[in-house]
């Protein structure tokens, strides 16, 4: 390098003799990259101190006031799940609080991931949130090595590092399933979140630990995996249904995915809550809509969005610390159960 000029993507490229997309790649913490073009990668960033744009340009504006808000859904997920509008609502809401501009970023495939990286690189912003987060995303680790603020909606595990906002997600679900289990129901089925998500997996050990204190046992048959969408729910319940034809109720780890499997009780004319109780989690506008109106399990989504741009925007003006915090949830009991 001579001058001043900082090292840019293409500069990385050229140095490690590979295209601006196997850069991008590569700091994204995609697999789609072979070992070698990984190492010489990270050698030339290494070799030219390689740091976003942003970065340097807030070594001299102390802030850019804006920070990037990463869904890696599509817009029509985005717009049809509640819990994606209120954590916008709640994020948008505390970063007008300190005059901090919000930049929606929709991740739906490799090749926006890879432009997210160039994007973020390039663009003023002080850090990122990042929603729906998987357990081996090098994605958040990444970012922050390369200079900027992360903060998680959730974890990507119990070992976590980064700042997040979570909700307390198998304390919820053990107490859906203490009140079914109360409410004398003993074959309670579950559809989970993937499993490859933390919320998912912690949701299915809240049910586990309910049935484990009330001496129940969990029957691994009454367990279908769902991926949060109502679709999937009402799939889970049709083969939880065939696979098990006496069960009593049903924790659905989303609203949406209770919504899925009171259609398929409907449709196989079980009766909700006499024949099959149901409780979903999250207690979104749905809830209070559905026949029966549905028992769940309230997260406080948009103080989740709020505490999240709160985080983050202490670290941009403040050098805050980082932060991990686990709201409460609550138990609301309606007709479905």
């Amino acid at each position: 390098m001579t001058g001043n000029r900082r090292p840019t993507i293409k500069t990385v490229a050229a140095r490690a003799g590979v295209g601006r997309t196997t850069v991008s790649r590569v700091v994204n913490g995609s697999d789609l990259v072979s070992a070698d073009a990984r190492a010489r990668v990270l050698a030339a960033i290494k070799e030219l101190n390689y740091v976003p744009n942003s970065v340097a340009r807030g070594l001299v504006t102390n802030r850019t006031n804006a920070v990037a808000l990463v869904i890696p859904e599509s817009e029509s997920r985005l717009g049809s799940e509640p819990f994606f509008a209120a954590l916008i609502r709640g994020v948008s809401g505390a970063l007008a609080e300190s005059g901090t501009q919000l930049q929606l970023m929709l991740v739906r495939d490799q090749a926006e991931r890879d432009q997210l990286t160039e994007s973020v690189a390039t663009r003023r912003v002080d850090g990122v949130l990042l929603v729906s987060v998987h357990s081996e995303d090098r994605l958040p680790g990444t970012l922050e090595e390369m200079g900027l603020p992360v903060v998680l909606a959730g974890r990507r595990d119990a070992g976590e590092q980064l700042s997040y906002v979570n909700s307390d997600n198998a304390g919820g679900a053990a107490e859906a399933v203490r009140h079914l289990l109360g409410r004398g129901r003993r074959r309670i089925a579950t559809i989970t979140g993937p499993q490859d998500m933390d919320v998912g997996r912690a949701r299915l050990a809240g049910w586990h630990t309910a049935h484990q204190e009330a001496g129940v046992p969990a029957d691994g048959s009454l367990i279908e995996a769902g991926d949060f969408t109502e679709d999937s729910g009402g799939r889970a319940m049709r083969l939880l249904l065939e696979r098990a034809p006496d069960l009593d109720a049903v924790f659905a780890a989303s609203d949406l995915m209770a919504v899925g499997a009171l259609a398929e009780l409907r449709r196989r004319k079980r009766r909700v809550p006499d024949d099959v109780a149901v409780v979903g989690f999250e207690d979104s506008v749905l809830a209070r809509h559905t026949n029966p109106p549905l028992t769940t399990v309230r997260q406080p989504v948009e103080e989740l969005g709020r505490t999240m741009a709160r985080i983050l925007t202490d670290i941009t003006l403040n050098d805050g610390p980082r932060q991990q915090i686990t709201l409460p949830t609550e138990l609301v009991v309606r007709e479905s159960s």
